[in-house]
């Protein structure tokens, strides 16, 4: 009998682009160390995995920077600039590596429900699970972060 993998799990609840690559890239690294890895994404997260959705996503500077209008705009294109030149690669590209690499992504059921978000909006791969669904996972799972 094989030997039942680790299992990791990230919570992703935001859709900017600070609160997107942590989860790829920890799941894909939970991956890459043989753990079975998954990235469930509830509330604004959920945008993300929308046809789109990755490559809409934005920085908000935190503090007073990020209330001022259009401050949002400059942010993004100067991350964006950053993320390129360190040769990250960009969101939409990391979920397909996630994909590639194992690492489900999982949109939430509620999320989807509440936001009247048709199923077929969702990118390629993504599975609808309930929060039950996610907990069933997540109870056995050695690590489980909120990212």
């Amino acid at each position: 009998m094989a030997e039942e993998k680790e299992k990791a799990a990230f919570i992703c609840v935001k859709d900017t682009i600070d609160g997107a690559y942590p989860s790829l890239v920890l799941g894909i690294n939970a991956a890459r160390q043989g753990m079975e890895s998954k990235v469930f994404y509830s509330f604004m997260g959920l945008n993300l995995v929308l046809e789109g959705g990755a490559e809409r996503a934005k920085f908000f500077p935190p503090g007073v920077m990020g209330a001022i209008p259009g401050m949002s705009t400059i942010a993004t294109g100067m991350m964006k600039r950053k993320i390129e030149k360190a040769n990250i690669p960009s969101l939409a590209d990391l979920q397909e590596v996630a994909q590639i690499e194992g690492v489900e992504l999982i949109a939430c059921k509620m999320t989807v429900d509440m936001m009247e978000i048709e199923e077929e909006k969702l990118i390629e791969g993504v599975i609808v699970w309930t929060a039950e669904e996610f907990l069933k996972f997540a109870k056995d799972c050695e690590i489980c972060l909120f990212t």
